[in-house]
């Protein structure tokens, strides 16, 4: 309880887990809104009047889906590399201006 009031332990500098969740609820948010907008507009007609998608729409709407959360795991899988490069490169960098000081 001491960390409260200023004492005890310090503090992350890293953004809190509730903070945390708050992003990434808004980027699963914004990455079902922005598919749902592709797909809708890729697979359904402008001049879509009936309550239920046809057998057409809804495999097209199913293979949309799976391509674009395809598509989005490979983004992310190489976003995590070039982010895991560049800390590897950042240190290095660290530790040879460590030596030259």
């Amino acid at each position: 309880m001491a960390s409260w009031f200023g004492g005890g332990t310090a503090q992350p500098s890293g953004p809190s887990q509730l903070e945390s969740a708050k992003i990434e609820m808004e980027m699963m948010t914004d990455l079902f809104n922005k598919m749902s907008a592709t797909c809708h507009r890729k697979c359904v007609g402008s001049k879509h009047d009936m309550t239920d998608l046809n057998i057409g729409e809804m495999s097209c709407v199913d293979r949309c889906v799976g391509k674009y959360l395809e598509a989005h795991q490979k983004v992310g899988e190489v976003l995590k590399k070039v982010e895991e490069q560049m800390k590897a490169q950042q240190e290095a960098q660290q530790q040879i201006a460590a030596r030259l000081s």
